[in-house]
């Protein structure tokens, strides 16, 4: 398998790249225009023809009428003969030209003799002044310009520039812009891989980062973000990822030590009245029915407590994506499902309510209201109030209340009232309902009634009314 090139060297070669692309296209662009400057210079020194040539084309016509019988008076022409005729007079300076008819005759004057071309001999029946530029080439192979013009009566003239001189320019100019070209793309690769190096400096220390916490399971690893760009973000997010790990380790070690501490006590009060029940048979004193009685029934308390525990244990230890897909359920009927089983263990409550439907586990609402009504039995002798209006459940009962300094704790893990420690429990009741009221999307709160005693309130988010006709049973 190819092994794939690195960010850096990607980034790099494609910064050179984009850098060597851009200046080809200038340099060829640059290369294109001044070709066409200077072949419109060509272009021009040939089409505007000087004045006053009366007597050169005079000249010609007297020099070609032995060549073309045919030969008609000849408009101004330009030109300037490299040779003279030693049985002629001098002619003026006139530029190198040659005259063709229709049928390939031609008369050369100064100069080498120019290729004609079919399209050139077909001008020469076209009407007067009609005339084409094209490249062409002398007899000795030297590229020239040519410039057909019609003269009339089945002749044109021809006349050509050298293009030697314009071709040695462009050669030039194209080996200058190839070197400014390949100098420009080693300054665009060292300047593409500064760059890559600059900007993926960040990523190299996040990559760093990640690889030292992955070795050594430090999550307190921060990395230093600078600046808002992508690269801070990614910087800020691995920073909250570390954090939140972090956070939910320490959680779950405080779980651990918080539930070995709970379970120390009821087991080792198991271990006491199960050793009391082996050594009373061992010694063969077994003990009387109602001390047996009592210590059977203690045995099972205590393992029920523990079962409670270990329940509760289990229901906080879930991650927060762990909850089952929510449905709408009618609250109105959680809550009174939970009165009448907090009605069987004993509590005497009294209930208002209203109509209320909300999305989430009624399951687990219907624990937390539970724990709400137990907590409010245990701790608030006489009757709970329990009222359910617009979305808000308040537990209320008629106890002696929570100390101002206590409040904040009451929704902690483990956390009891040094009143309360004497009392079953083990203070995970109200951690579980705020985990199911968070989950659920609403909130809960516990204060002090003004007349004496504690009220909760639970707030769920919902209609009075169901939106789907059949809204999911609390069982």
């Amino acid at each position: 398998m190819r092994r794939r090139r690195s960010l850096r060297s990607r980034l790099t070669l494609l910064v050179a790249a984009a850098v060597a692309l851009a200046i080809a296209v200038c340099a060829g662009a640059c290369w294109f225009i001044v070709r066409g400057a200077l072949l419109n210079q060509v272009d021009r020194s040939l089409l505007e023809k000087p004045k006053g040539t009366s007597a050169g084309a005079q000249w010609m016509q007297d020099y070609c009428a032995g060549h073309l019988p045919a030969l008609p008076p000849l408009p101004d022409l330009p030109g300037s003969p490299q040779r003279t005729f030693p049985d002629r007079p001098r002619p003026p300076r006139v530029l190198p030209v040659q005259v063709i008819d229709a049928q390939g005759g031609r008369c050369v004057v100064g100069g080498l003799a120019v290729t004609a071309t079919p399209a050139d001999r077909a001008l020469a029946a076209a009407p007067v002044g009609t005339w084409a530029l094209r490249d062409g080439a002398a007899e000795d192979g030297t590229p020239v310009r040519v410039l057909t013009t019609s003269a009339g009566s089945g002749l044109a003239v021809m006349e050509s520039r050298s293009l030697a001189e314009f071709q040695s320019t462009l050669t030039t100019l194209a080996w200058v812009l190839a070197g400014v070209a390949a100098l420009g793309v080693v300054g665009a690769a060292w300047a593409g891989l500064l760059v890559s190096r600059t900007a993926l400096r960040p990523v190299g220390r996040l990559a760093e980062a990640v690889e030292h916490v992955a070795r050594t399971e430090d999550l307190g690893t921060r990395i230093p973000v600078e600046g808002t760009d992508e690269i801070a973000r990614l910087g800020a997010s691995f920073n909250a990822m570390t954090a939140a790990l972090a956070g939910s380790r320490e959680r779950q070690r405080r779980l651990v030590a918080d539930a070995g501490h709970e379970l120390r006590t009821p087991l080792t009060s198991l271990r006491a009245n199960i050793d009391l029940l082996l050594r009373s048979e061992n010694i063969g004193r077994p003990l009387e029915a109602e001390p047996k009685r009592r210590l059977l029934a203690g045995l099972k308390a205590q393992f029920e407590e523990m079962s409670t525990l270990v329940g509760d244990l289990l229901q906080l230890s879930r991650g927060e994506g762990d909850h089952e897909p929510h449905v709408e359920f009618a609250f109105h009927e959680v809550v009174r499902t939970a009165v009448e089983r907090a009605g069987l263990r004993g509590a005497e409550i009294i209930a208002e309510l209203g109509p209320w439907y909300a999305e989430g586990n009624a399951a687990l609402m219907e624990r937390a209201v539970l724990n709400l009504l137990d907590n409010a039995a245990k701790f608030g002798p006489g009757r709970v109030e329990v009222r359910l209006r617009g979305g808000e459940l308040t537990v209320r009962d008629h106890g002696p209340g929570i100390p101002a300094d206590e409040l904040p704790h009451v929704f902690e893990r483990f956390w009891r009232s040094p009143a309360a420690r004497g009392l079953p429990g083990s203070g995970l009741g109200l951690a579980i309902v705020a985990q199911a009221v968070a989950e659920a999307g609403g909130t809960v709160r516990l204060g002090n009634a003004r007349d004496g005693g504690v009220v909760a309130a639970l707030s769920l988010p919902g209609t009075a009314r169901p939106r789907s006709p059949a809204p999911a049973s609390p069982r």
